[in-house]
């Protein structure tokens, strides 16, 4: 970078100490937020060593630095995470994804406690009880208290004395004690079925089960058989709950288990939720155009946001790669869980082969979201514009090659690949007429011309680029026969010794690095078009040559030769045809030829 980047005095002038910094745009929106144990030396390097694109340009773009100190890294941390969800700057790594886990909520503020499911927890005086590893178990928790239970989970704001004419159909059905009405119920007992649900949601079911035991025995004995049957179905549900889900064990304690792919460019990051040695939960994150690698630094940010939203922090983090700043997360982590987090990286035995599986299921989620042809397809044509400098995205390409043997059989292959797939359907081939020998541009030309007069002449959608296998002179004859037959479609070669690309109008080939998507694609559709080339170029030449082979027999001349390979299939078909399939065909005087030409002995009696 340049010192003479408007910004480069201001980072000199930053504090020695831990914090927060924050790049602004002209317009004063934050667009970059960052941490830093020592800001000074943090953001020189924005300014005092190479940076990879995305980086690059949030800096070119940067006109303001301001700076927050804090007390501690974790501190600043926690502070970068804030203001990350606060301003949601561009060039961070940025957890849209705000589904957090699922929380029961015991309104104990109010006069007549209700149980309701939420995802928000506030510091509102109510009890929080979860979180619970997915919607369907919290679902389930919830049912149980509303058919169980004879706690109100209605939504109305009940006042202390109970106003309403007449309850609902749960105060009926004997699943709510009914506050809505007065008279109905006493704040002593409301409170015992309070503390009921309490226990439950508190997992202390010991407890909670000699209680219900006794309320179902003393309700049995007063004839109130409903009532007990409420108190013996609950007892059932509790002993169901407990046992729980029957999954693979995968180890013991709490762990989440993290798995990452990306292509420098998009990224995909799957976190394995383990409660007690089962895995109870996946969840799925993508972040699409990105423009940096899937490394330590991608998970550095996206944990602390991750776990800022879903406060169920395990004892253990398994993750693919070690961070820098792995002590800082821990100690974040522990603030936020009460006890001590520990991060590792598994290298063998059980704990590498679930994080192995955190892997595969991060490889399958990108694949299923980045790699769909046709999206994949919709990005490769923005990518193919910038790098041949196209005025359009190029949705359709199609590309030429010639194969022959020293001029002999000469072919032309088409191939068209669109939107991210290769359309079969579409392929076609051109028996090359132009004068003997190996002459590829004037075949080139020749294919070039016939295809795009007769899509002209039919109306038919042109491609937005025509790729051609070979170097400058070969795109020079595509592009005069394009010009001759009034077709608008840009052209391109891609020679194949140095996976060069030529330009019309370039006054040397456009290099692209070997990992590039561009140049990726453009080496896909060429070879896709050689095969296609060479497999019909042999084709005609071994039908040639199988032809010549009748020819050269005595009293076969070509309409003959076309009769035989038109019944019999091939030259083969012939040598296994009978003598008398043969004479009905061209008579005896020439099968007899025939025959001893493919046979070299007598004809069978």
């Amino acid at each position: 970078m340049s010192d003479e980047h408007p910004l480069l005095e201001r980072a000199r002038q930053a504090p020695e100490a831990s914090g927060v910094y924050q790049f602004l745009d002209a317009r004063g929106r934050v667009i970059y937020v960052g941490k830093a144990k020592h800001l000074k030396k943090r953001v020189l390097s924005y300014f005092l060593r190479s940076l990879q694109a995305r980086t690059a340009a949030m800096v070119a773009r940067a006109r303001r630095l301001e700076f927050v100190v804090t007390s501690t890294e974790v501190e600043a941390l926690i502070l970068e995470n804030r203001l990350i969800k606060q301003h949601r700057p561009r060039y961070n790594i940025t957890l849209r994804d705000d589904k957090t886990y699922p929380y029961i909520e015991l309104t104990t503020g109010e006069t007549w406690p209700r149980a309701l499911l939420t995802r928000r927890v506030l510091d509102d005086g109510n009890r929080y009880f979860g979180p619970f590893m997915g919607h369907g178990m919290a679902a389930r928790v919830m049912e149980l208290i509303r058919t169980r239970s004879q706690v109100r989970t209605c939504a109305w704001e009940l006042k202390a004395d109970g106003t309403l004419p007449r309850p609902c159909l749960y105060f009926d059905m004997g699943a709510c004690l009914g506050p809505c009405v007065a008279g109905l119920t006493t704040p002593e007992a409301y409170g015992r079925a309070v503390d009921e649900v309490a226990l439950l949601l508190d997992g202390r079911h010991q407890e909670l089960k000699p209680m219900l035991d006794a309320q179902m025995w003393a309700a049995a004995e007063r004839q109130e058989y409903e009532r007990a049957g409420r108190y013996r179905d609950l007892l059932r549900a509790l002993d169901e709950l407990e046992r729980g889900q029957h999954v693979e064990l995968a180890g013991t304690g709490s762990v989440d288990v993290v798995g990452v792919e990306g292509d420098g460019r998009d990224a995909s990051l799957v976190v394995l939720v383990y409660r007690d040695g089962k895995l109870v939960d996946k969840r799925e994150f993508h972040f699409e155009g990105i423009e940096a690698p899937a490394d330590g630094a991608l998970l550095s940010e996206f944990l602390p946001q991750y776990y800022e939203a879903n406060p169920a922090v395990p004892e253990r983090v398994e993750l693919p790669v070690r961070l820098e700043d792995a002590a800082v997360l821990a100690e974040f982590l522990a603030s936020r869980r009460g006890r001590k987090v520990t991060l590792t990286v598994p290298r063998r035995g059980t704990r590498a082969r679930v994080l192995e599986l955190a892997r595969d299921n991060a490889r399958e989620a990108f694949r299923l979201r980045f790699r769909h042809p046709r999206q994949e397809g919709d990005r490769l044509a923005g990518a193919l514009a910038d790098a041949l400098a196209l005025p359009a995205p190029v949705h359709r390409v199609e590309c030429f090659d010639i194969s022959h043997t020293g001029g002999e059989a000469q072919v032309a292959s088409l191939v068209v690949w669109e939107r991210g797939a290769l359309r079969k359907g579409e392929y076609r081939s051109f028996n090359v007429r132009v004068g003997e020998g190996a002459d590829d541009a004037a075949a080139i030309a020749e294919a070039v011309r016939r295809r795009y007069r007769r899509r002209i002449a039919e109306s038919a959608p042109l491609p937005d680029l025509v790729l051609i296998d070979g170097g400058p002179t070969q795109l020079a004859a595509a592009a005069a026969a394009l010009s001759e037959v009034g077709c608008p479609a840009p052209a391109a070669a891609l020679a194949k010794r140095l996976e060069e690309v030529f330009l019309p109008g370039r006054p040397g080939p456009l290099h692209l690095v070997e990992h590039d998507p561009v140049r990726l694609l453009l080496q896909r559709i060429r070879d896709e078009a050689h095969r296609f080339a060479v497999t019909r170029h042999r084709r005609r030449r071994k039908a040639r040559r199988l032809a010549t082979q009748l020819l050269a027999v005595p009293g076969i001349g070509p309409h003959r030769a076309q009769l035989l390979l038109r019944e019999l299939g091939s030259v083969d078909g012939v040598r296994t045809a009978s003598h008398a399939d043969l004479t009905a065909l061209v008579g005896a005087r020439a099968a007899r030829a025939l025959w001893d030409a493919l046979h070299g002995k007598d004809i069978p009696l």
